[in-house]
């Protein structure tokens, strides 16, 4: 069973100053998390963790993990603005993007990030718009099905990403004769796995298509990018990674492939997202309404607006009622938000304890692509952030939004005067 890492006792207290819903996130365990990631990689000494900014893009969460030694991994415009106010600059950010406006390169190459290219034609197109950087990675996506030993995990042949392996060899060697110096190989071939053997398998392919790369182009190869993809348990009989026997399988690949090829330098980097964060957030929402005609439904006071995912993919989030963790689960229901779509539920036929109106209710799993993925539909706002910090105490690091907020864009117009 999930437990929350907040208690009832503490969230009457943050609804005094804080009313629902919230996203609150959990410090101390980012923290021991981000620890044991490094751990687990200590064995590479040039191994860095570039947090996926778009899972939670929240300068005060960013911050706890560049505090425990992380880089940045961005994806647009926006969240290389948000590194460069936090001063992160050159190897410490990952820029990692596809149809890339020009603007974007421009401004990758102002903060001489290491910029992570998605296609052949980039190349041309970077050279053209920002000129070339001494290090470049490269995405490459080998095809076909992705599978482990224990079966299928994806299909990076349909994924709109990266080169074959074909535009890799000649990428770099059109590289190398335009003067980079140093590169790095970058692959995402599956999703939130929950097994072992996903990144030692990827890191296998990569070391390989490393070794070969330069046995063919004679390039300087610096870095393998396993960017991520390691899982979390949404489910609470689902077996968490361990990712001590992660690290270790991706060590005993390095030695295998790339230490008797000579390459025994390469740095291993990670672009983790969900796997940092997911965990150590919950959406904190109140049931405001009961509802029994066909099925039985609980009314909360968040909205997919909140929480995308369950409406998006039928993703499923483990839910507490708040003091009632110890009765037992014979009432069934649907958990809904109020916008005018059907999906908008965060369960469905969901076995709960008997739920209340007024009752506070835990979302679990929401610190990564939870309040990131929020949108404004139904004119709804978006909600508070919240940091428990270790020693108790919480901190505001993200207001709700206001009507304001909501109609700033129109703040040229009459209208505007008329709202405000």
């Amino acid at each position: 069973m999930k437990k929350p890492f907040v208690t009832l006792e503490q969230l009457k207290e943050i609804i005094k100053e804080y009313p629902t819903p919230f996203h609150i996130y959990d410090e101390k365990g980012i923290r021991e998390n981000a620890r044991k990631l490094k751990e687990a990689f200590s064995w590479n000494k040039g191994f860095k963790e570039y947090f996926a900014v778009k899972a939670t893009p929240n300068p005060y969460i960013i911050n706890i993990l560049k505090e425990e030694g992380c880089g940045v991994d961005c994806s647009s415009f926006t969240e290389l603005m948000l590194a460069e106010a936090m001063d992160y600059s050159g190897e410490d950010i990952m820029f990692s993007s596809n149809v890339t406006p020009a603007e974007e390169f421009v401004k990758a190459r102002e903060l001489n990030a290491i910029i992570n290219l998605d296609d052949f034609t980039h190349i041309e197109f970077l050279e053209k718009v920002a000129g070339l950087p001494e290090i470049i990675s490269c995405r490459y996506n080998p095809g076909g099905v992705f599978r482990t030993a224990n079966g299928i995990m994806d299909n990076p042949g349909d994924a709109k990403y990266g080169f074959t392996k074909e535009q890799m060899i000649e990428g770099f060697r059109i590289l190398k004769e335009k003067g980079v110096k140093y590169f790095g190989i970058h692959a995402f071939l599956a999703s939130n796995t929950i097994s072992n053997e996903y990144y030692p398998t990827l890191a296998g392919i990569l070391f390989k298509l490393a070794v070969e790369l330069k046995e063919k182009t004679g390039v300087h190869i610096k870095f393998i990018n396993l960017s991520g993809g390691i899982g979390i348990p949404y489910h609470p009989d689902e077996k968490p990674n361990d990712i001590m026997a992660i690290g270790e399988g991706v060590r005993k690949a390095y030695e295998e492939i790339l230490v008797p090829a000579g390459m025994g330098d390469l740095d291993i980097y990670t672009e983790l997202g969900r796997y940092m964060l997911a965990p150590y957030g919950h959406l904190v929402a109140t049931a405001i309404h009961q509802k029994n005609i066909y099925k039985d439904y609980i009314g909360l006071d968040a909205c997919a607006v909140n929480l995308m995912r369950p409406a998006m993919y039928g993703a499923y989030h483990h839910i507490t009622v708040m003091g009632k963790e110890n009765e037992p689960n014979n009432f069934k229901y649907d958990i809904t938000g109020s916008l005018c779509e059907n999906n908008d539920k965060f369960a469905i036929d969901r076995m709960l304890p008997k739920i209340d109106i007024g009752d506070l209710i835990v979302i679990h799993d929401t610190g990564a692509h939870g309040f990131s993925m929020g949108y404004n539909y139904n004119g709804k706002l978006k909600s508070a952030e919240l940091l428990l910090k270790e020693d108790g105490k919480v901190q505001l690091i993200r207001r709700a939004e206001t009507p304001k907020d909501y109609f700033a864009t129109f703040d040229f117009s009459d209208y505007y005067k008329k709202l405000f």
